[in-house]
């Protein structure tokens, strides 16, 4: 990326086409799931905040894409679900043409939500 993306717009943009889409289809779920959530960018990701708290972030590299959940226990809380995905503490790696479940993004979003509100 050359510049700085300051929208979550101007970070897809910057992104291959076939990521792009991946992580379009992840934007819309986390929309769903949080539809309180604003869209910022967080550490040069796109991110997500509720309630002036950070939620999830996501992004791509060259390899792969990355869904970021910022919660090392909400990852091991749901170790069984992400179970066939190469997860580290607080992230959920995946390929481009083989995007996270949209039900699987909502549960995890659902529960990033519980966690912040504690």
């Amino acid at each position: 990326m050359a510049s700085k993306p300051k929208t979550v717009d101007e970070y897809l943009a910057a992104v291959s086409e076939d990521k792009r889409r991946a992580l379009e289809g992840l934007r819309k779920a986390i929309k769903a799931a949080a539809p309180k959530a604003e869209e910022c960018i967080s550490y040069q990701l796109a991110a997500f905040r509720l309630d002036g708290r950070m939620l999830v972030s996501f992004g791509a590299t060259r390899k792969h894409c990355a869904f970021y959940l910022l919660s090392s226990s909400t990852v091991e809380a749901h170790k069984k679900e992400l179970k066939g995905y190469d997860t580290s503490r607080g992230a959920i790696r995946f390929q481009a043409d083989k995007p996270l479940r949209i039900g699987l993004v909502r549960t995890l979003v659902k529960a990033r939500i519980a966690e912040n509100a504690r």
